[in-house]
């Protein structure tokens, strides 16, 4: 079996691999001004993907230009978000560089998509593969591939630990080589009722104090497990941007969710904002909560929010997911500034970040890993991938971390 690291090597994003020039895994955009591609367009007789985020599905359209045609093998959240996505980006930039494809090619994928289930083993160019649940968000899976020599098990990105939206991955299939993501491979997430718990009380006491927060989240998993926990702790609060659709989404598949209950109350405690005649600039003058996209502020709702409640320190903003270097999202964290309607301004509120990951920290990626003892193990998609495999190799593991670009033969 010979693996090509497309992208994902030695980085968060893009993450594409091409197994023996025949099976794509994930073909996905490296966030950023301007965003970063996988190095290769291949000509793939079939696609698997992992899971419904831009990283690992925003280059997906490209791969059915012209007479291409690969069948896309998903689980059904995965093709939804997926679809999702990509409007999205057309929306945002289409005509430009940061929109590679067009709306024919969108439409595609509802042709050449194929729709499977956990554990339900089926063929993609000759391949056997089986999906596992990764416990990342819903639908996201661990892909088992088997050519009858080799067993590659591609973990896609996953957490060990439970979130309110979707349960920790506890499946473990046998497998010869293991392609190991590592985003917080040297990060240990603090328990996650402790960052609610503090959340929570932070939220609380700016609505005391008389200020609004809003909470930039990622659409998909982060806006859903946001409300649920709002909820859970009986603080009202509006929600804007994409996350409403993709919890309307999800409650069409309760089978993908932790609890489909929990869900529904989480979405009916939150008013939906529409935007329609000011509505935000209207809301953001108000003492309450806004859960908004975009998660690291490169757009979206929340940059309407933001110029409105920046200049009053007793306004909150708190940011709940990983911001990529080079975000505004990053820029406010590290400099007390964003960048809003193409000028960079100074930002008094206060500005915060809660570890809400959807990804297995340092010790989960280790307790994962401790059943793969005597299998080759590839690090990818994180910012210290060759040191992550160092720290592996110490512990016993044959573990090394692929270069971009870089073919490895099995």
């Amino acid at each position: 079996m010979k693996l090509q690291f497309l992208g994902g090597a030695e980085e968060v994003g893009r993450s594409a691999i091409l197994v023996d020039d025949s099976l794509l895994l994930d073909y996905g955009t490296l966030t950023g001004n301007p965003p970063q591609y996988p190095v290769a367009r291949p000509d793939p007789d079939a696609v698997v993907v992992s899971h419904g985020h831009l990283d690992h599905v925003g280059n997906l359209p490209t791969l059915l230009a012209g007479d291409a045609r690969p069948p896309i093998h998903w689980t059904p959240p995965t093709e939804e978000l997926a679809h999702t996505l990509s409007r999205d980006t057309i929306k945002l930039h289409g005509g430009t560089y940061d929109c590679p494809f067009t709306e024919e090619h969108v439409r595609r994928l509802s042709e050449v998509s194929e729709r499977h289930g956990y554990g339900d083993p089926f063929d993609a160019a000759g391949y056997e593969v089986t999906f596992y649940n990764a416990g990342h968000i819903p639908g996201s899976a661990h892909v088992l591939v088997d050519d009858g020599d080799t067993r590659l098990l591609y973990t896609g990105d996953f957490h060990t630990g439970d979130q309110r939206l979707v349960a920790g991955t506890t499946d473990r299939p046998d497998a010869d080589v293991v392609i190991c993501e590592s985003t917080y491979a040297d990060v240990d997430h603090p328990p996650r009722d402790e960052v609610e718990r503090q959340f929570v009380e932070s939220v609380r006491t700016t609505l005391w104090e008389g200020g609004t927060v809003v909470v930039p989240a990622f659409a998909i998993g982060r806006t859903q497990e946001i409300l649920h926990v709002l909820d859970a702790h009986d603080v009202d609060c509006y929600v804007d941007g994409m996350g409403v659709g993709v919890a309307k989404m999800l409650r069409r598949h309760p089978e993908y969710v932790r609890d489909a209950e929990a869900l529904r109350s989480a979405m009916s405690n939150a008013r939906v904002v529409t935007g329609r005649d000011g509505q935000r600039k209207r809301i953001a003058e108000q003492n309450t909560v806004i859960v908004t996209t975009s998660g690291m502020l490169s757009g979206g709702p929340a940059m309407t929010y933001i110029p409105e409640i920046r200049g009053d320190p007793t306004n909150k903003i708190a940011m709940t997911g990983y911001q990529v270097e080079g975000t505004p999202g990053r820029e406010l964290l590290e400099r007390g500034r964003a960048e809003i309607d193409g000028r960079v301004m100074p930002v008094a509120a206060r500005a915060e970040q809660y570890d809400f990951s959807a990804h297995a920290d340092a010790e989960g990626l280790r307790s994962f890993l401790d059943g793969y003892h005597g299998c080759e193990v590839l690090v990818n998609h994180g910012d210290d991938t060759a040191g992550f495999a160092a720290d592996l190799r110490a512990d016993g593991h044959d573990a090394r971390a692929p270069e971009l670009g870089e073919t490895v033969e099995l």
